[in-house]
């Protein structure tokens, strides 16, 4: 699989906050602008997701595709894997947050391989875009 794609933001909440917000997947519909529906298929024992399925409509990008998530102990890092999909053939990414004064650094590192030829640089713009869109809405959700 190719490099990753990363961007980081900081956003004016707590760690646990903004851990909360992305765990919440059901409200994912509500701000995550190419979420149409989130599924959350398979809980753990700690009440986190572990498997879920989204419906994806980002305009000429539409995609169902379900991820395995594993959630860090101490509350700081989410990572997840491609378990099925129609337009991708592997997605791996993660957010880890760093807690800084009043603050938390959020870190997003994504990597996609799609089923249809694509250009590396073109691949790596479309993860990038991805990237940005999700921390800044992530940071809307969270401070609003």
């Amino acid at each position: 699989m190719a490099e990753k794609t990363s961007g980081s933001i900081v956003i004016d909440a707590s760690a646990a906050r903004v851990m909360d917000v992305i765990a919440d997947f059901a409200s994912y519909p509500t701000w995550v602008t190419a979420a149409k529906t989130v599924e959350v298929l398979a809980t753990a024992a700690n009440g986190r997701a572990e498997q879920v399925r989204f419906v994806l409509d980002a305009g000429i990008v539409k995609d169902t595709y379900v991820l395995a998530y594993d959630w860090s102990v101490d509350g700081l890092r989410v990572s997840w894997n491609l378990v099925s999909a129609q337009m991708q053939k592997a997605q791996s990414g993660s957010y880890t947050l760093h807690e800084r004064a009043g603050a938390t650094e959020v870190t997003y590192e994504l990597t996609i391989d799609v089923t249809i030829p694509m250009i590396g640089m073109f691949k790596r713009k479309a993860e990038k875009t991805i990237v940005n869109t999700a921390l800044n809405e992530l940071k809307k959700q969270v401070e609003g």
